[in-house]
């Protein structure tokens, strides 16, 4: 999967999913690989943090090589849930990546062993709790306001994360990669001096919308083929 997701991102995924219609599922804004520049691709694999490594320790025994350890811990910001004993302990099982609703810690370690892993920042501290743990501990991971499981695809870059139905990913990709081929051919005329504009036969669309007001930019980017919006 990660191989498919090369040379894509996050972004065209997204918009891939929308062109579908596929249900966008984007981790909430501010998740960041811990050494910029990494890109992680698999089926989820899904653990809930309730103070205690162990729940990590039992996932990573179910896990298949190329799996991403998805690890939902509540969003919480007082914490760190993860750090290189856990990231280390990932890669010898052979885990893709790791990608954290909540915090990591250890982050020269992090970056060393070099196994993208992608949270919401650094905290020194580690968990001082023991919460009591759900039936859905290993079946689900919540991010956010979406759930994600051992049915869906996560993909992960610099500009967030975004979980895709596994059944659905390959019309996904084919999608992204068709939109990004249009994205580039855009961005490479208009630095040979056709505006994004006339691109996209601006003044005919205020044309045309000033005689149907109902007529949107997206249905005219449609008929011209554009891959703004869509």
């Amino acid at each position: 999967m990660l191989e498919a997701f090369a040379g894509l991102s996050t972004p065209l995924v997204a918009d891939a999913c929308v062109r579908c219609g596929v249900p966008l599922r984007a981790a909430p804004a501010g998740i960041r690989p811990v050494a910029a520049g990494q890109q992680v691709a698999g089926r989820v694999l899904p653990a809930r943090h309730y103070g205690s490594v162990d729940v990590f320790l039992e996932a990573l025994s179910r896990a298949v090589a190329g799996d991403v350890l998805v690890i939902d811990n509540g969003g919480r910001t007082d914490e760190a849930c993860v750090g290189d004993l856990a990231v280390l302990e990932a890669r010898a099982a052979g885990v893709a990546g790791l990608v954290v609703w909540g915090l990591h810690r250890d982050t020269p370690e992090l970056a060393a062993i070099g196994l993208p892993v992608f949270s919401y920042g650094s905290c020194p501290a580690g968990p001082g709790r023991l919460d009591e743990r759900e039936p859905e501990a290993l079946a689900t991971a919540r991010f956010g306001e979406h759930v994600a499981g051992s049915e869906d695809i996560v993909f992960a870059d610099d500009d967030g994360v975004v979980f895709v139905p596994a059944g659905q990913a390959g019309q996904v990709l084919a999608a992204a990669r068709q939109i990004g081929e249009v994205e580039r051919d855009q961005a490479r005329m208009i630095r040979e001096g056709q505006t994004l504009r006339q691109q996209t036969a601006f003044d005919d669309y205020l044309a045309r919308r000033g005689a149907d007001p109902s007529y949107t930019f997206r249905q005219h980017l449609r008929r011209t083929g554009g891959a703004i919006e869509e």
